[in-house]
């Protein structure tokens, strides 16, 4: 069994060979195959490796230098072999996600594991059948609630039975590739099927996933408050009765996760998307860190009536019903006008300062610093800063911001409404000049 120390992430490739494999390398790695995951069968390990289908081998070095070979079959990266341990690459557990013993995290982690970090053992959900057995330096595989689809492919660093002692501390797997890395990326590029996980459904609801509403309570009467009896009052609020400050936070924060993930993570080709997918894959990753996305806390309960919403007052998105019961997002309007918003320096300065302070991402131990998040990661750092660079300096932090932004110029004259135009103004040279009678003229 192999243990590799992490992280080992796709994040590059700097160089590749492509051979076609013969007949009798087949059969070897066929074998091999069997030996690693015994849990497959020979149908199975006959459609992973075909007799007369086109099967490549790929060479290429990751961005640490490693020596990886990869088997493709139909234009994806099935396996990777790394120090000559085999390992499954998502596009081969999509389509068999019992090939490997499966931790379950939250989505909102996916994006700090596709950046290269490790999964944490409190980061772990614990599902009702309890954790997979493991052993240390066992392949295993990272989903998230409610979906057998793995994400996030790996080597435990304990056993199951060390986790467990250790009150699910530390550092529970090396991860070595996951779904949107560089590895996923020489594949096609499509996405995760959503697959029924009922061992998790009962602990999705905590993250805000939209469920059915029970007989008991669609369209009947709020149960009255306990606390209404004024002799009886307490302090505490009444069940079912929520804080509208919090709740216009959640508002807020729907939104926020809503427009960063129409913005910086679906693709046109993903188009049309399940709801329920663009909710778990998309929406919880940009949810910031230490805040929990959670749309029974919102004012529309449900996240049919957000989209709903995003689609008749603000024209962001279309959702149809292609079939019964299930709605997907099939368009996305990526020039809508609230992306074009004019904003003075001084205002960004404000925005981003109080983004910072709200994900409490300034530096403990120094607070002229501010910790790089993922989002701030993917908005303001070069690829070749990614593994490097933790934290920035306030003064540059804000001047990258406004560099990254689109710079205009507005004109105003007088009685008309001002006129805003991409890019800087040309500068203005006025000079006076003195000439014959003291009289000043423009040269």
């Amino acid at each position: 069994m192999c243990c590799l120390s992490a992280p080992f992430i796709f994040l590059s490739s700097i160089f590749q060979i492509i051979f076609h494999i013969a007949s009798h390398l087949r059969r070897k790695l066929k074998a091999d195959i069997s030996t690693a995951f015994p849990s497959l069968s020979v149908e199975e390990l006959s459609e992973l490796v075909p007799n007369k289908e086109e099967l490549n081998v790929v060479k290429i070095y990751a961005h640490k230098g490693d020596a990886v070979t990869l088997y493709m079959l139909h234009k994806n990266p099935v396996f990777f072999e790394l120090e000559k341990c085999l390992y499954p690459t998502v596009y081969t557990l999509w389509h068999y996600p019992h090939v490997l013993p499966t931790f379950t995290t939250w989505p909102p982690v996916l994006q700090k594991l596709a950046g290269g970090a490790d999964l944490m053992l409190p980061g772990v959900v614990v599902p009702l059948s309890g954790l997979p057995e493991v052993k240390k330096g066992d392949c295993c595989a990272v989903k998230v609630v409610s979906n057998r689809a793995p994400m996030a492919v790996g080597t435990a660093t304990m056993s199951s039975a060390e986790m467990r002692s250790l009150g699910m501390k530390g550092r529970g797997v090396s991860v070595l590739h996951t779904y949107m890395d560089s590895l996923w990326a020489f594949g096609d590029k499509s996405g995760p099927p959503s697959i029924p996980d009922v061992d998790t459904e009962g602990v999705e609801a905590m993250y805000g996933e939209e469920e059915e509403d029970d007989e008991a309570t669609e369209g009947g009467e709020e149960e009255p408050c306990p606390n209404s009896d004024g002799d009886k009052a307490t302090d505490a609020p009444c069940p079912g009765i929520q804080d509208p400050v919090l709740t216009e936070q959640m508002d807020a924060l729907l939104l926020q996760c809503f427009l960063q993930a129409l913005k910086s993570k679906v693709k046109k080709s993903e188009l049309p998307l399940l709801t329920s997918s663009f909710l778990r894959i998309h929406m919880f990753s940009c949810c910031p860190s230490g805040k929990q996305l959670d749309i029974k806390k919102s004012s529309y309960k449900k996240l049919s009536k957000f989209l709903q919403c995003m689609q008749q007052q603000h024209s962001l998105v279309r959702v149809e019903e292609l079939s019964k019961g299930v709605e997907s997002i099939v368009e996305v309007d990526w020039k809508n006008s609230e992306k074009g918003t004019v904003l003075q320096p001084a205002e960004v300065r404000a925005i981003i300062t109080d983004y910072v302070k709200r994900n409490e991402l300034v530096d403990e131990n120094n607070k002229n610093y501010v910790i790089i998040n993922p989002i701030l990661c993917d908005c303001l750092l070069e690829k070749s800063e990614y593994q490097e660079v933790e934290a920035l300096k306030w003064d540059d932090l804000f001047s990258r911001t406004l560099y990254k932004m689109q710079h205009c110029h507005q004109l105003v004259f007088p009685g008309q409404p001002p006129i805003v135009k991409k890019g800087h103004i040309e500068p203005i040279d006025i000079s006076v000049a003195s000439r014959g009678s003291n009289k000043k003229v423009h040269p």
